[in-house]
């Protein structure tokens, strides 16, 4: 599915990208970042596609995401000083 095909179906069932992301537990960044490809994975689009029909359809999927409990993942790569991706990085000695 296109980036643009997907933001209509969200439009469809009444969602932004930042609340869908919250209804998968995704960060919101992780999604838009899509659009440079110029589609999404097919998981996302299955479920803005299923999330669009159900809105049309008036039936409530907010109750199925909040039984779920769904834990948001955490932004990968959070780089802090001496750390890359999280990761401890060894020292590196370089002779002279």
């Amino acid at each position: 599915m296109t980036y643009d095909d997907f933001i209509a179906e969200l439009g469809k069932a009444g969602l932004t990208v930042r609340r869908f992301a919250e209804l998968v537990g995704m960060q919101p960044n992780s999604i838009s970042n899509n659009k440079k490809k110029g589609e999404v994975p097919g998981h996302l689009a299955i479920i803005a596609a299923l999330l669009a029909e159900f809105a049309a359809n008036n039936i409530d999927y907010e109750s199925v995401f909040s039984r779920m409990n769904l834990s948001r993942k955490k932004p990968r790569g959070a780089a802090k000083p001496g750390k890359f991706a999280g990761d401890k990085q060894a020292v590196l000695e370089l002779e002279e």
